[in-house]
């Protein structure tokens, strides 16, 4: 089994920031890639940050990071805006110790800007 799990949501006024934070563990054999997405009430999830790959929308705010050694991945949130207002999810795609290839979504973290 593998877990994905999200922390650093919460409430923030505009102009304000936080950090997100994503590990990864079970049966991991190596992960491929790791990114961010988000989803707003009534709207599809899009992306957020994936290797050098930003939306526009974030481009100069948000910074995405790795590490490696933790399985985790980071989004720095600076200068928010309440348009940001979403549940966050990590993405990763990885082998499993079975050898398979699989893509794992992780339950979200709130994140809420107020105006």
């Amino acid at each position: 089994q593998v877990q994905l799990v999200e922390s650093g949501g919460g409430l923030v006024q505009s102009g304000g920031s936080l950090r997100l934070s994503c590990t990864a563990s079970g049966t991991i054999l190596k992960i491929l890639s790791m990114g961010w997405y988000r989803q707003a009430p009534g709207e599809q999830r899009e992306l957020v940050a994936a290797g050098t790959n930003y939306a526009d929308s974030v481009k100069g705010r948000f910074t995405i990071s790795r590490d490696n050694a933790k399985n985790a991945v980071y989004l720095q949130m600076n200068s928010l805006k309440p348009e940001d207002t979403a549940v966050y999810y990590c993405k990763a795609n990885l082998i499993t110790t079975g050898g398979y290839e699989y893509q794992y979504w992780g339950q979200g973290t709130q994140v809420t800007v107020s105006s």
